[in-house]
């Protein structure tokens, strides 16, 4: 894909004019209904707070109402271009202090003209009711995930069938209504309260899918649409979960291979097969004694799947390891988990509005046979999250509420929407932003040549950052002359910190310490 992605784009890039809005006054924007709040942190002082009320199921207006909690950052230019609502995927991730990010990471001119909106969408975070299916689900140390034996097998497959009935158990009556249209028409009724004729939207990961989805309910609404790493909507969500699974193994050992480059600071070796090896061997020794009584082979995954996220995380990873390999230091494995594998997995609310959301969006397998033989067959060929990313969805086997049909977001009716994609993210793979590129009209897509990052703008890469802020400052996007419209060089991969307990402190890492994990 590296390859067509450079020759598609050729050609020499031109601009166009996306569809301008005439906004409407400042005075409009703030009706009585949402009460913002001062709730400004130390790093995003200017964000302000409030919450809105909507129909848990939007087909009966007048029946039980949930909460939606809001956050903003005003704009401050006299010409305002109308609200920015921004999401950082999940689903069930937390939105609120994206808002303040998002205001502080774009050019001062630009975020000047917008309301930037953060939100947690129904079920998530401050938004009332908020799910919590199984307090603790994730504590360690939970069961090998590879299930070598009958016994490893049925332990993981109870942990899935038991969560999935808890959940009908505490959140019958929501479960009904939590999946990505209900949360798009949340979207709608934002917009409504804002008093603002349209609005623009700006989703990373999973967030692109909701943001393709409103923009498929409610085209004339949108103003301008950025989606940033983006979901293949043809694969919702089973399909492309199994597609995460082969590009995480090549990240993995894209690590490997950065490893190997820094033999002189980790002591690793040169060849990253070889190194490879070794972490298989590390993640079996843990499977029998878990590092500190806390990280097994299972949470040895949940620790170094960040790191296929965010290649800056790469460093801390690779002093762990190598720290257990030399002296059998457990010390810094532990602490790696609690700094990133503890993070995700710990997310119980997070990981409820996961399961509750994918499972109702989409069919799934319902025999388990289907699972066992799929996920055999991924892990002969790409091991290393083939067998964690099954469990992590299997409770959709047995999910107590029925599915629905994914969203055709086909759509050529929407202005010029930009879209970016890395050719090697791993959790939404090259092909997601090829396709939303060819189902959403007049739009255009920017492709960071060789990153694996997931969620590229607004990390540091100038080349994306100019492409995004003249998307949302003056609605002027690249147009190529076949599939692909712009090519940026790829963010260059980190090198070791001169001090070994150095963490990475880009504003890469800070995007990526808000954004939801698996999509």
């Amino acid at each position: 894909m590296r390859t067509r992605a450079a020759l598609l784009c050729a050609a020499a890039a031109v601009t166009v004019l996306a569809g301008s809005v005439t906004a409407a006054p400042a005075q409009a924007a703030r009706p009585a209904q949402l009460g913002w709040k001062k709730c400004g942190t130390t790093d995003f002082p200017r964000l302000q707070c409030a919450s809105l009320t909507v129909p848990l199921n939007h087909a009966d207006p007048s029946g039980r109402r949930i909460t939606i909690a809001l956050s903003r950052v005003p704009h401050t230019a006299r010409a305002s271009q109308g609200p920015l609502l921004v999401n950082p995927g999940g689903p069930g991730g937390s939105g609120l202090t994206l808002a303040g990010f998002v205001a502080s990471s774009l050019p001062k001119s630009v975020a000047a003209r917008y309301d930037v909106i953060g939100f947690d969408p129904r079920g998530v975070g401050r938004s009332r009711p908020a799910l919590d299916c199984v307090p603790g689900h994730f504590k360690p140390v939970r069961p090998d995930s590879v299930p070598a034996t009958p016994a490893l097998e049925r332990a993981n497959l109870d942990r899935a069938r038991s969560f999935a009935a808890a959940c009908g158990r505490k959140y019958g009556d929501l479960l009904p209504y939590l999946d990505t249209v209900s949360s798009a028409r949340d979207l709608e009724a934002v917009r409504r309260a804002l008093g603002a004729p349209k609005i623009s939207y700006f989703g990373y990961s999973y967030g692109t899918y909701l943001g393709a989805v409103y923009a498929k309910l409610f085209p004339g609404r949108v103003h301008r649409l950025v989606l940033d790493s983006i979901v293949d909507p043809k694969g919702v969500w089973y399909e492309d979960n199994l597609g995460q699974d082969y590009a995480f193994d090549d990240r993995h050992r894209a690590l490997m291979a950065w490893i190997a480059t820094y033999d002189s600071r980790y002591g690793l070796g040169k060849d990253p097969a070889k190194i490879e090896a070794r972490w298989y061997a590390m993640r079996a020794s843990l499977a029998k004694k878990p590092a500190g009584g806390r990280v097994g082979a299972a949470e040895l995954e949940d620790t170094f799947t960040p790191g296929a996220y965010y290649n800056g995380y790469w460093p801390r990873l690779a002093e762990a390891f190598a720290a257990w390999v030399h002296h059998g230091d457990t010390g810094p494995l532990v602490e790696a988990y609690r700094k990133f594998g503890a993070v995700d997995a710990a997310g119980d609310n997070g990981y409820s509005v996961y399961a509750a959301v994918q499972c109702r969006d989409a069919a799934w397998p319902r025999g388990w046979n289907r699972w066992r033989a799929d996920a055999w067959d991924v892990y002969a060929k790409a091991p290393v999250m083939a067998w964690s990313n099954a469990w992590y969805n299997a409770p959709c086997a047995f999910w107590p509420t029925a599915p629905l049909r994914p969203v055709d977001v086909t759509n050529g009716t929407l202005p010029p929407a930009l879209l970016f994609q890395a050719t090697d993210d791993a959790a939404t793979p090259y092909s997601g932003g090829a396709t939303a590129h060819r189902l959403l009209a007049r739009s255009s897509l920017v492709v960071e040549e060789g990153g694996g990052n997931h969620g590229v703008t607004l990390s540091g890469n100038t080349c994306l950052d100019q492409h995004l802020a003249a998307y949302l400052g003056e609605g002027r996007v690249p147009r190529g002359g076949g599939a692909v419209d712009a090519v940026c060089p790829k963010t260059p991969d980190p090198t070791p910190p001169k001090s070994k307990a150095a963490s990475p402190t880009s504003s890469g890492s800070t995007l990526h310490g808000l954004l939801g994990f698996h999509g």
